[in-house]
Formats: structure tokens, C-alpha cells, sequence
């Protein structure tokens, strides 16, 4: 609005010359600016000094507007969103709003044009009392991205305050014998306006004994007083009443008006006199009651009771209703008579009067003037803005967090105030404006080092000493998902016992998050698999919040011995962020299975084993085998024979080895034997119950002379490999030393796989048997069954050696070559 006043008055003064001009509002950017230049010289000193006022605009960064006061509701104030360089269209997305200290009522935006309009009266004198200049500081602010404006609005003074006398009537006392041209101070009218508007003329009255005399002080302000023109006479006019009128410089004018009665006294023609006509005192502020500012002197030439005087103060300005001053009416001392406070009024004019006792009496006037000299005894004053009460951890650096305003009611270097923030913070302060701040973020936020920031803005003047406040900001950090959920190891083993119910509970995973609230939220899934042929899922189960690892069916042993899968764990950030877990799940055994008797290649009817045996072999002889297979692991899967006592109680001459089953004779046969001998031998595991199985075989004794063919038949029939082995124990001695030699390097090198390769999915893969148990014995046969199920199942079904250590803990084992069985 001013540009727009400033730009007309130019085209007026410079019609000849025609001038096209278009200057911005907004003094940030001097890019819009476009010149059209026709004419002369006059046109160039005028675009020249159009030049310079908007690079003074530009320069200052921020938009002018001015108001009159008393303005209308709606009264236009200027296009802020045009000027800003805003589109109307992105006012309401960009949350555009506007702050002011103080009254925020008085202007308004419309977000529908962009107009700065006024929303309610402004009242000048109400706003800025009688300072010189008057403005509305705004602050505009726009988010995406946040911009802050500062925006000026000058309320112009309009002329609606009328002069206003202290009084209604003022008595004036003159002696009779007052000369010509005496001169008789008035108490002038107040104007609450400024400018021009609070220049004040004065009218007196018609009268054919006093004119009007006015002074103009330093400040411009009109003093009146009366001129005596012609003499008075007390006894042909003891009084005269006078109609003092003050006229303002405003339009329209206003007016006020005081009756002025003025009282002739007679005979005291001399009045006290101050020996200075004015005075000058400087205080500072915050003296103590009481304190003397000045002693006055007055004197009268008259004599008796009309030279004695006593003085009095007769107005102090500006007007107030604490009277701040006393004086004393004997001696003309002026006291303190309250507290004196700069920030209130920095000047005091004290009209003084010393009246004579004379009858009547006469008075003497003069004036002090009392400067208070400010102290630095205000506070600084902080106000902050939250933008957001919370700050993600991965906000961006210069993220603005709150705007701080301080201010201090003192002047000069005591009102110079700097701001100052706690140390070692990812914060700092950046000014924006005169006392204004903006609280931005200076380095990364990690909520999971510290949620929350306890800020304290400390505010000092530049007084001594100085004076300072301080004001807390609390910055909560708000948590992002940036923290996996992590396991406490990265692998887990678990033992569990084979024919396990459905659903048992085996194992519970935890893992922790470090963030908070949903992004902390940890839910579990397996990773799914194939475990063989069938599915991962149809084994084990996760409980998703629990993390509880549940067997969905009972495990065997003889068919999987060792479950390795993955659990994993997700948070329910956005995105979700997870880790996985691998457990290792080894089936221990169970004696679940009975020996099972294998069929030899001599049987009989009924599953028996029918043998002949010629009478005349002589004690040990061996007569067959029994063999027998349990398809479970270590002790369990350990048999030993016995041979169950004949019926009758007779005592037979053969027996069976504990651990190999091969039956023997315990003597030389006779005659008296039997010729058909049925044994039974009892095969039993050691495992806890024992499980046992019955073998029956059926001996017929013969002559020698049968001997060869029952010979042959042996051999085709039983013997088979045995018939190779010549001295059992010393081949067992040397197959117990292989086999354990053979143990030791599978154990290490099975060690050393472990630590350099990732364990392998399934234990029961081909080529792998199971070390089962330990033994004095040290070896015994070992399932041809288990042996095809655990290892690669190829060649021909053939016993196992294993050999056992008895203090080597349950662990897996290298098969042995299927050709490395031993019989007895």
C-alpha cells in the first residue's frame, strides 16, 4: 500500500515523462522487478531513486503494509500471498498461518484470495501509546517446506482523539499592579493522537484585558499563556472568566475547550521570582524513596508576609495518577515520592510555583525536567513456539523444531539480548530475525541412545552486570524401524526324546528389538524347507508371538536323527525388518524296538533252525549261529544271548555265546544224549526296559557215519562265511583295533568339518551310522536294517563292527565299509 501511495505521488510530479514502474511487494528478491523508461533527465533521477528504494526493500526481507487505525472489519491491507510469491492454491496444503506478539485478532488472511485484511479495531494509542512509530509485527509461516516471513504493518494515526484539558476550569490569580505585557502560563491541552494530528492551536476568547501568547518547546509541544495588554483595576474588575480553546492539526479538526478564571489581587504587585527560569535533573531509575532531586530558590522583593513564599508543584507530566515527586513547601526541596522505572517514562516535567503570603498572594513558576537514566533491571524475556512436540529420530538436519522470540525491556546495550543453547546437543539456535530464533536440528537423532532431549535456552542482556533467564524445551525423539530384531546367539541346539507327543512344546526362541511401541512388535515364522520329501512345516511349528517351537507328530529316531531348520523374526515396522535364528534339533533314541531274529539260510519248519551234528565232535565245537538285529541305537540296540535251561532240568551240553550267539558244544556228546536237541536262546537288548525275542533251534545227532553228508549240509547251510574264520578271538582282537583307530581319525576329521563347512541339512543321509553305545566287549553286530537306512544301503546285507569307547559321549559316526564284517 505504501509502494502504491509513493508510486502515484511520482507519477503526479513527473506527468511529462512517462514512467512505467512495477516494483514487488516482497523485498526478499529483486528478480520480478520489470523498468519501462521513456523520457528525460527527470525520469532518469526518478527511476534511479526507484532503483535504490528496492534494493533498501529488498535488502530488509521482509513486506511493508500500513492501516489506518479505527479501520473497518475487512478494511484491505495488502496482498500478502501475491507478495510473498505464494499461489493461492497451496495457502491451505502448506498450513500458511500468521503469528503476532501481542494481540494475533487484529489482522486476518483470507486463504481464499491471499488478502491481509483487518479482523478487528485497532486502536493506535491502545497499540503503541505515544511512540513515534507504530507497527504490527507478523510472522508468516508455510510448511512443506517451512518458510517463515516477517511481515510490517504500520498503523497510521488517524485523528480521532479531541484535546482534552486536565481540568474543566483553571484559576489564574493576578495581582492588580501587574505590568504590561506580563505573561501568565496556561495549563495546555493533551492530544492521545500523534503527528499532526496532536499539534495544537489555541483561541482565546474575546476580551479587552489579556491576549494569547504560545511557546513552543524543544518537542514542538504549544505551551499557552496570557499577555496582559492592558492594566487592571481590582475595583472595577475584581474577576474575568475566559473561554480557552485548542483547536488539533487533524482533518476534520477537533476541538476542547477550559474556562480560564482569573482573580485580581490587590496591592502584593510582586511575585517570587526562581532564580533559573528552568532546571534540569538526571536521575536513574530504581533510586530509593525519598531521594532529593533538587532544592529550588525563589525570592520576593516585596517585604513582611508578602516576601515569604511557599512553594508547591503545580502538574507533573506526563499526567499520572501516582505523583512521583513532593516537595517540600518551606525550603523548595523536591523529593522522590515513588519508584521511577525508565521502561515506564524516561522524563518527567515538573511545574513548579512559589507563592508569596502577601494578600493576596503572588506566585513565581519554573519548570524541572528530571531525565531518568535507565539501569539494567529487566529480565530478558523468552517465548517459545513448539512446531512439533515430537521429532522422528531420522529427521533431516536443519529440521526446525520451535521458534524462540526474546525481548527486553531495557535499552541499549542493557536491552541487546543474545540467546544460547546447552552444549553438547544435536541442536543449535539460528537467528532469523532481531530476536528472533529458529531451534534446527543439527546432527542425527538416535532414539535408541537417547528419547528425549531436556533443552535450555538461556537468554542474556548485554548489561553489567548482565541479566539473564532461561526457558526449557523438552524434544521428544519419536522411533523409526531401524533396528532388526536380533537374536541372543545365531544357533540354537535342542535334544529331544523320539515318540514325543503331538504338539510338545521343544523349544521357545527370543529375540529383541530395540525400538519401541509396533516397530518392538517380534513376530516368528520357520523358513520354510523341504525336509526329504516332505515339508518342513509338517514337523515343527512356530508359535508367531510366543516364539514357542512346538513337534506337530512324534519323531523317530531310526528315520530322522538330526532336524536343522531356521526361525525367523520380524518386527512390525514399516517396512518390517527381521533376522533369522538356526536350531538344530537332534531325536535321541528310545528302546522302541525288539530284537529281530534273522533267518538263516539252514531254517526249519515253523521258523526254526534245524542243524546235525555228528556225535563224535569233540567239546567246542561250533554247531551254528544265531543272529538277530534291534533296529534302535547305542545300549539299546547292544544284544546278548542266553540259552534258556532244558525242560526237566537236564543239563545240555551245548551253550551260546553272551554276545556273539554262536551255540557250541560244552563237551564231548555220547550215547546217553539225546538224539534231538531243542534249544531255545534268548536274545535281549540292553536297553531300559529290555525287550527280548526267542530263537529255537533244533540239533540232530548222528553217527559219524552220516558225518560227511551232515557235513556238507552244514557247510551249505550254516557255516557260510564263519567257515572262514580260523581263530575267533584273535580276528576280533585285530577287528577291535581297526575299527577304534578308524573311530579316533572319523572323530577328528568329522571335528574339523564341523568348524570350516555349515552343517548339513539331514543327519540320516547315506553313509553315516550312528555311534550307539560303549562296551568292555568293545564291538557286536549291528543291524543290517539300520545299517541300509543310515548308510548307502548297497551290497549285500551283511552285520556291522562297530567299536566303542565308554567314555565317548552319544555323537554320529562314520558307517563301516559293509565288507568289514567279522562272524564267529
Amino acid at each position: 500500500m505504501c509502494l502504491q501511495k509513493r508510486e502515484t505521488a511520482h507519477k503526479r510530479s513527473h506527468e511529462s515523462a512517462p514512467l512505467k514502474v512495477a516494483i514487488p511487494l516482497q523485498r526478499a528478491s529483486l528478480s520480478a522487478m520489470v523498468f519501462i523508461w521513456q523520457g528525460g533527465p527527470g525520469s532518469r533521477r526518478l527511476l534511479l531513486s526507484l532503483l535504490l528504494l528496492a534494493a533498501w526493500e529488498a535488502g530488509s526481507g521482509q513486506l511493508h503494509y500500513s492501516v489506518p487505525e479505527e479501520a473497518k472489519h475487512g478494511t484491505f491491507v495488502g496482498r500478502i500471498a501475491q507478495d510473498l510469491g505464494l499461489e493461492l492454491a497451496e495457502l491451505v496444503p502448506r498450513l500458511f498461518r500468521v503469528a503476532s506478539k501481542g494481540r494475533a485478532d487484529l489482522l486476518e488472511v483470507n486463504l481464499q484470495n491471499g488478502v491481509l485484511f483487518v479482523n478487528s479495531r485497532i486502536d493506535r494509542e491502545e497499540l503503541c501509546g505515544r511512540s513515534a512509530e507504530c507497527s504490527i509485527h507478523l510472522e508468516v509461516i508455510v510448511d512443506r517446506p517451512l518458510q517463515v516471513f516477517h511481515v510490517e504493518v504500520e498503523v497510521k494515526d488517524v485523528n480521532d482523539n479531541p484535546p482534552v484539558f486536565r481540568e474543566r476550569e483553571q484559576k489564574v490569580l493576578i495581582s492588580e499592579s501587574a505590568p504590561l505585557d506580563s505573561h501568565f502560563p496556561l495549563e495546555g491541552a493533551s492530544d492521545a493522537d500523534m503527528g499532526i494530528n496532536s499539534l495544537l492551536t489555541y483561541v482565546l476568547s474575546l476580551n479587552e484585558y489579556f491576549v494569547l501568547k504560545t511557546i513552543t518547546k524543544k518537542d514542538k509541544s504549544i505551551l499557552p499563556g496570557l499577555v496582559l495588554r492592558r492594566l487592571l483595576d481590582r475595583e472595577e474588575t475584581s474577576e474575568l472568566n475566559l473561554l480557552l480553546m485548542a483547536i488539533d492539526g487533524g482533518k476534520p479538526e477537533l476541538t476542547g475547550s477550559v474556562q480560564i478564571h482569573i482573580t485580581i489581587l490587590d496591592v502584593n504587585d510582586n511575585a517570587p521570582e526562581f532564580d533559573k527560569p528552568g532546571y534540569k535533573v538526571v536521575l536513574f531509575e530504581n533510586v530509593q524513596n525519598d531521594t532529593k532531586v533538587i532544592q529550588l530558590n525563589a525570592s520576593d522583593l516585596d517585604e513582611g508576609l508578602n516576601r515569604e513564599i511557599s512553594y508547591g508543584i503545580k502538574m507533573i507530566l506526563p499526567v499520572s495518577e501516582k505523583c512521583m515527586f513532593s516537595i517540600n513547601p518551606d525550603t523548595g526541596e523536591i523529593r522522590v515520592y515513588g519508584k521511577l522505572d525508565f521502561e515506564e517514562n524516561n522524563a518527567y516535567e515538573i511545574q513548579v510555583n512559589a507563592i508569596d503570603k502577601g494578600i493576596p498572594s503572588m506566585a513565581g513558576h519554573s519548570m524541572v525536567l528530571v531525565e531518568v537514566l535507565d539501569l539494567n533491571d529487566n529480565v530478558p524475556e523468552i517465548t517459545v513456539t513448539l512446531l512439533s512436540h515430537l521429532v522422528l529420530e531420522d529427521a533431516q538436519v536443519g529440521t526446525v523444531i520451535a521458534r524462540i522470540s526474546v525481548s527486553d525491556r531495557d535499552s541499549g546495550a542493557n536491552g541487546q539480548v543474545t540467546c544460547s543453547l546447552t552444549p553438547h546437543v544435536p541442536f543449535k539456535l539460528v537467528s532469523t530475525f532481531k530476536n528472533y530464533y529458529s531451534l534446527v536440528l543439527d546432527s542425527a537423532l538416535d532414539r535408541e541412545g537417547i528419547s528425549n532431549y531436556e533443552l535450555v535456552v538461556t537468554a542474556r542482556d548485554g548489561g553489567s552486570p548482565s541479566l539473564w533467564a532461561t526457558a526449557s524445551v523438552s524434544v521428544e525423539v519419536a522411533d523409526v524401524n531401524d533396528n532388526a530384531p536380533a537374536f541372543a546367539q545365531p544357533e540354537y541346539t535342542v535334544f529331544v526324546k523320539e515318540n514325543n507327543p503331538p504338539g510338545c512344546h521343544i523349544f521357545t526362541v527370543s529375540a529383541r528389538d530395540a525400538d519401541a511401541q509396533e516397530n518392538a512388535l517380534v513376530s516368528y515364522s520357520l523358513v520354510e524347507r523341504r525336509v526329504g520329501e516332505r515339508a518342513l512345516s509338517s514337523y515343527v511349528s512356530v508359535h508367531a508371538e510366543s516364539g514357542k517351537v512346538y513337534a506337530l507328530q512324534p519323531l523317530d529316531h531310526e528315520e530322522l536323527e538330526l532336524l536343522q531348520f531356521q526361525v525367523s523374526a520380524r518386527d512390525a515396522g514399516v517396512p518390517p525388518l527381521g533376522s533369522n535364528v538356526t536350531l538344530q534339533v537332534f531325536v535321541l533314541d528310545e528302546n522302541d524296538n525288539v530284537p529281530a531274529l534273522l533267518a538263516s539260510r539252514a531254517g526249519g519248519s515253523g521258523g526254526a533252525v534245524s542243524e546235525l551234528v555228528p556225535r563224535s565232535v569233540g567239546a567246542g565245537h561250533v554247531v551254528t549261529k544265531v543272529r538277530a538285529v534291534d533296529a534302535d541305537s547305542g545300549y539299546n540296540a547292544w544284544l546278548s544271548y542266553e540259552l534258556q535251561p532244558a525242560a526237566g532240568g537236564a543239563r545240555s551240553p551245548f551253550r551260546v555265546g553272551l554276545y556273539t550267539g554262536e551255540i557250541s558244544t560244552t563237551r564231548a556228546l555220547d550215547e546217553a544224549d539225546a538224539p534231538l536237541q531243542r534249544l531255545l536262546v534268548l536274545v535281549k537288548d540292553h536297553g531300559e526296559p529290555a525287550l527280548t525275542a526267542t530263537a529255537t533251534v533244533l540239533v540232530s545227532l548222528v553217527e559219524s557215519g552220516q558225518a560227511p553228508k551232515s557235513s556238507s549240509r552244514a557247510s551249505a547251510g550254516v557255516a557260510g562265511p564263519e567257515a572262514t574264520l580260523v581263530d575267533v578271538n584273535v580276528y576280533l582282537i585285530v577287528a577291535i583295533c581297526a575299527v577304534s583307530s578308524l573311530l579316533v581319525l572319523t572323530l577328528l576329521l568329522y571335528t574339523a568339518l564341523r568348524c570350516s563347512a555349515p552343517p548339513s541339512d539331514v543327519a540320516c543321509g547315506p553313509g553315516k551310522a550312528t555311534l550307539v553305545c560303549s562296551s568292555a566287549v568293545g564291538s557286536w553286530s549291528y543291524s543290517q536294517q539300520r545299517r541300509q537306512r543310515v548308510c548307502s544301503g548297497e551290497g549285500p546285507s551283511k552285520t556291522d563292527l562297530m567299536a566303542f569307547s565308554p567314555s565317548l559321549p552319544q555323537s554320529r559316526e562314520d558307517c563301516l565299509n559293509p565288507s568289514s564284517e567279522v562272524s564267529h
